[in-house]
């Protein structure tokens, strides 16, 4: 008589209906399970072959739902989820010097960036988002505040050329990002990447300092390019060359280098990005609201550019809604590049989680479900009559889905929501930190 094999324990062990776990391509695993200890995934095995092997502290079931990666939401403003709404349906040139700056100018402070992170941070858990890619000021604030709640972020360290309530100076800007980034350095879930705003606001001196610190301290550099025609001209005008050409004369555009936004991009634009690495974050919403253009993404995939997906901020989408800018980011692309087969749902859905992991040097760590990746993942409901029939999982999850299905979410293993209620943070003290800052910021806003 055999002896029998003792249980091997762990701390979760996640059985869902169907799991996509990204890598390998295309797959969907039915009836699977996620074996999680000290924060990262262990096994990933049939529900059947889990329960025989594991002895979990925690089990959670959930039979109708997909489970997948945590959204990674490329491109975000976070705080300005108080400007939610403030100046809709403007031009980006009216809608950021008329409005946003002058709104900001008189309302931004380190209270409004706490708040407005706390305020997206419980709306992108609730949509399956588990980690962004900030970009604002007061990033000593965000840090905090993301690392307060165990949400993953890298956050920008902000470069432009005039004063903010950030700094006064080019050199304050560089000393506090240095700060900022000793401080956090090596921390568990928050990063740090230099975010300089976008070529017509940051110098040739400035971009050259960024270049050479990023190199040396081995961090992303997070840019706004080619976001609209009417920048690619000014450009032109005052530089001679086109934005990229100038970012590339200036040593920028490597892979190194997120991209945000794209949208006038030529050819021989998108095969130089291929060639040196560069990595876009596209961001359809926003630049749909804001008639910016349209990303070629199509193009950029074929040419072999890592594509990761963002919302922007809510100023200008005005939501964080990763599940349904993956839509709108499928859709889109079908119709500017004439091809309904040039982006199918599950490479959406890769830009959505692995992509924006890979734009954000975090490819290594999370973004697909394998062992030894940290767990973030998060569980979507697809037993709605929205989602019903179940013809194909990841046509569903990117066509048919909506965020409130999400149902449970984690990061590194912790639970962060659980059956749509976000654990740990005090929903009523957000909503009502939200009104507030609403009262104040009717009191400075532009007429």
């Amino acid at each position: 008589m055999s002896e029998r094999v003792p249980l091997e324990t762990c701390d979760l062990l996640i059985e869902a209906g169907w799991v996509v776990p990204i890598v390998p391509h295309g797959v969907v695993l039915e009836d699977h399970a996620v074996a999680i200890s000290g924060g990262r995934i262990l096994a990933l095995l049939p529900s059947v072959a889990a329960r025989l092997r594991f002895l979990p502290k925690e089990t959670v079931r959930r039979p109708e739902a997909a489970l997948v990666p945590g959204l990674v939401n490329a491109h975000v403003h976070n705080p300005m989820t108080l400007l939610r709404g403030v100046a809709d349906d403007l031009p980006l040139k009216v809608w950021l010097q008329q409005h946003i700056w002058p709104i900001e100018a008189a309302a931004l402070s380190q209270g409004f960036v706490e708040d407005g992170v706390q305020l997206a941070i419980v709306e992108m858990l609730r949509g399956g988002t588990t980690c962004c890619n900030e970009n604002y000021f007061f990033p000593d604030v965000q840090a905090a505040t993301y690392a307060k709640h165990g949400f993953r972020a890298l956050v920008g360290l902000p470069v432009i050329d005039f004063p903010t309530a950030w700094a006064a100076s080019d050199d304050e800007y560089f000393e506090r990002a240095g700060a900022v980034h000793d401080q956090w350095k090596g921390h568990p879930l928050v990063a740090t990447a230099f975010a300089p705003h976008a070529p017509y606001t940051v110098g040739d001196a400035n971009f050259e300092r960024i270049r050479m610190l990023a190199d040396q301290l081995d961090i992303p550099v997070h840019l706004h390019l080619h976001e609209t025609a009417q920048e690619v001209q000014q450009s032109i005008d005052k530089h001679g060359q086109r934005p990229i050409a100038r970012i590339d004369r200036l040593g920028l555009l490597n892979d190194r280098l997120i991209a945000v936004h794209m949208t006038q991009l030529t050819d021989a634009e998108i095969t130089l990005c291929a060639q040196r690495g560069v990595s876009v974050a596209h961001c359809p919403e926003s630049n749909l609201k804001l008639a910016s253009g349209f990303s070629p993404v199509c193009k950029l995939l074929a040419a072999g550019v890592n594509l990761a997906i963002g919302t922007d901020g809510c100023a200008s989408n005005n939501d964080l809604d990763m599940v349904g800018e993956t839509r709108t980011a499928a859709l889109l692309a079908k119709a500017v590049a004439d091809d309904a087969a040039g982006f199918p749902a599950f490479e959406a859905l890769r830009a959505a989680t692995l992509g924006g992991a890979n734009a954000l040097g975090l490819g290594e760590r999370i973004g697909s479900i394998e062992v030894g990746k940290e767990a973030d993942l998060a569980c979507i409901d697809l037993s709605a009559p929205e989602t019903q029939p179940l013809h194909h999982v990841i046509s569903q999850l990117v066509y048919a889905a909506g965020r409130r299905q999400v149902s449970d979410v984690w990061v590194a293993g912790a639970r962060k929501l659980d059956r749509g209620d976000v654990v740990g943070i005090d929903l009523d003290a957000v909503l009502a930190s939200a009104g507030s800052w609403r009262e104040r910021i009717a009191r400075v806003r532009p007429t």
